[in-house]
């Protein structure tokens, strides 16, 4: 049986969170800050996770290892504003046991 993983998510009032995350779910960053309703509602996830508006973009604070960024997930940030070099995009970060004590900080709206 697959089992929580905990994830700290500080949100763009600069409140830190420390939420459960299922890694049986086949769910994202994007939607775990949907789920425990982090950010205002349509300001997160606006393209649905597509990975083609960066409204999820968030910088990861911690050493935890991600899987590579993909060509769409590059692109895009690319584009967006707020880009350090820490950034990733929420929709493309999936929860998985390897991600356990995940930190990250939503960017800014743009």
């Amino acid at each position: 049986m697959a089992q929580d993983i905990t994830i700290k998510i500080t949100d763009r009032e600069g409140v830190t969170h420390e939420v459960q995350a299922p890694t049986d779910m086949n769910m994202n960053i994007m939607e775990l800050v949907r789920a425990y309703e982090l950010a205002p509602e349509g300001t997160i996830g606006i393209c649905g996770g597509m990975a083609m508006c960066a409204s999820c973009q968030c910088y990861v604070l911690n050493d935890v290892t991600l899987p590579e960024m993909g060509q769409d997930e590059e692109a895009m940030l690319w584009e967006a504003f707020n880009v350090k070099d820490n950034s990733r995009l929420g929709c493309q970060i999936h929860i998985t046991p390897d991600i356990d004590g995940l930190e990250v900080e939503l960017a800014p709206e743009a």
